[in-house]
């Protein structure tokens, strides 16, 4: 199969089951909503070394949020339906209650396994805290210096899917770079995914372990690594001398195989060989999405 000139090879992206969260974040205009949302979704790239991996899902209009106001939707993951709740108490607790003018709630109401937050951080109000029930959800009202922080009692906890990706394989870094960043362009904005490495788009890409360090869990993929031609067994088609990966995670597997085309579509240009993915044997993880069956049909498993 080819796109416009890129090969696209026969293989499958390897992802894995998470727990995930919506987060709505409100505030008072745009920018504050933003400050809010980029500080919580900093340090989460992977869970390999940052615990959660998040990242805004998309902007609200006002329309669209409980109180009216401005907003963002941000999408956190974690591995454990027992590590989603902390990692949602952190953050929020320090990112959003702490930021002027927020106030913060649950963007999967629907859902029926359902984590205390709210209910943790309303004892920052020392006991000068009050809630009400609006439609048979609580909500606490924290005392702050501003004024005070509005969140949602409970939130709603879902199984997701981490680990959507496709590897960009170049002639050049300046055409992988570009590919990658119309790749990541294309998919940011889409309901129900986020990219979660800087800018969408990760260097590092990695395997599985080590081959020379045990307690490593992860180490570079030396096999799609330009430099290590010459010295390790190289997956790489002649000429291409940079690879770029995108990672996407999301609430379910349709909404990544939707991403994932979307991003191969606007990749494919100019200076691009082939695209691949992060296939580990099946061993990694049961969510397998198949490169040409999700640019022939949009399908993915």
């Amino acid at each position: 199969m080819n796109v416009r000139g890129v090969y696209i090879e026969d293989t499958f992206a390897e992802a894995f089951t998470m727990r995930v969260a919506r987060i709505v974040i409100t505030a008072r205009n745009p920018k504050w909503a933003r400050e809010a949302a980029l500080k919580l979704t900093g340090f989460a790239t992977s869970v390999i070394g940052c615990k959660c991996e998040a990242g805004i899902e998309r902007v609200l209009r006002s329309g669209e949020t409980p109180d009216g106001r401005p907003g963002l939707a941000i999408l956190l993951m974690a591995m454990g339906k027992d590590d989603l709740p902390k990692r949602l108490i952190e953050r929020i607790g320090q990112t959003v209650l702490t930021c002027p003018t927020t106030a913060c709630y649950d963007g999967l109401p629907d859902a029926p396994d359902r984590v205390g937050v709210g209910s943790a951080l309303r004892f920052f109000g020392d006991g000068f805290q009050s809630s009400k029930v609006i439609d048979g959800h609580r909500f606490w009202r924290v005392p702050v210096m501003e004024g005070e922080f509005l969140v949602q009692e409970k939130f709603g906890m879902v199984k997701g899917v981490g680990g959507g990706n496709f590897l960009i394989l170049a002639r050049s870094a300046d055409a992988a770079l570009e590919a990658a960043e119309a790749g990541a362009e294309a998919m940011s904005g889409l309901a129900g995914v986020i990219l979660p490495f800087p800018g969408g788009v990760v260097r590092s890409g990695s395997k599985v372990g080590s081959r020379r360090i045990k307690s490593m869990i992860a180490s570079t993929n030396d096999a799609y690594c330009p430099t290590l031609r010459a010295v390790t067994e190289t997956a790489l088609p002649e000429g291409v001398n940079s690879v770029l990966e995108i990672v996407v995670n999301g609430v379910d597997a349709p909404a990544i195989a939707g991403a994932m085309r979307a991003g191969i579509d606007a990749a494919c240009r100019d200076g691009v060989v082939a695209i691949t993915a992060g296939n580990y044997g099946g061993k990694l993880g049961p969510h397998h999405f198949h490169l040409r069956k999700i640019m022939s049909e949009g399908g993915g498993a």
